[in-house]
């Protein structure tokens, strides 16, 4: 019996990785709004204006905290769901964003001009995880994470309060980036695997993973030798990482 020509399979999604690319980007873009706003209404204002939204931030303090906490009810209750899970996670992201944002900034101002620096390189790192392999994704992640890491730790090491703690970040970061390596080594020896978890594609090469842990260390190192020396060390490191992101783009391509 012929079969039904209508009955044709449906071709696969291919937009689903642009779709998560545009997500993040939209999501950047609201973040990055909400601090302009901060900023204009809170550090810009008329004194008038800086009372009431030092008010406004420790409201929307305690709302994020809510808005967090139904989230991540929403998302075990809607585990099941794929689709449901995600507008859950989306929620919980949304209150922990506005939360943590309006604490830290009534506690200290210098935390905005971070993270006017942190949303575009988290919109770049959610775009490049939505569209490229996890090794090239993970080594950009990598190597933003130690820029903002180089950043903070200039600005803050000669600090007589908290320069102390910046250092013992600064080597629990270089602690952390030995377990990435170890991890990607073990992980390519067995075809991208962590137990049962595929933490790389299969046909993986960690090399990426290697350099960018590598670079990275090296540029923390020299934060704790000389804040001379790290300006242009983040210099060098914000160079590979745009190269390495033409690379993978034309790759991708």
């Amino acid at each position: 019996m012929a079969k039904n020509p209508n009955n044709k399979p449906k071709p696969v999604q291919k937009d689903e990785p642009m779709n998560g690319a545009m997500r993040f980007f939209l999501a950047g873009c609201v973040a990055e709004l909400y601090l302009l706003i901060i900023r204009r209404f809170y550090i810009n204002g008329t004194l008038t204006q800086v009372v009431a939204w030092d008010g406004y931030l420790k409201i929307f303090a305690w709302v994020g905290l809510a808005v967090f906490a139904m989230g991540a009810g929403l998302s075990l209750l809607w585990k099941q769901d794929s689709r449901k899970r995600e507008i859950g996670w989306a929620v919980l992201a949304l209150g922990a964003f506005v939360g943590a944002v309006s604490a830290a900034v009534r506690l200290n101002l210098s935390i905005l001009t971070l993270l006017y620096v942190a949303v575009p390189v988290a919109i770049l790192l959610g775009i490049l995880w939505s569209l490229y392999d996890r090794e090239c994704a993970l080594a950009l992640t990598i190597l933003g994470v130690s820029l903002l890491m180089l950043w903070g730790c200039r600005r803050e090491i000669s600090n007589i309060y908290l320069g102390g703690y910046v250092k013992l970040g600064a080597v629990v970061y270089l602690v952390a980036l030995a377990a990435v390596v170890l991890l990607a080594r073990k992980a390519d020896r067995s075809g991208g695997k962590l137990g049962k978890v595929q933490f790389l594609s299969p046909e993986t090469d960690a090399l990426p993973i290697y350099v960018a842990c590598g670079l990275s260390a090296a540029g923390v190192v020299t934060v704790l030798i000389s804040s001379m020396i790290s300006y242009y060390a983040m210099w060098i490191l914000a160079g590979v990482v745009f190269a390495l992101a033409v690379y993978y783009t034309v790759k991708q391509l």
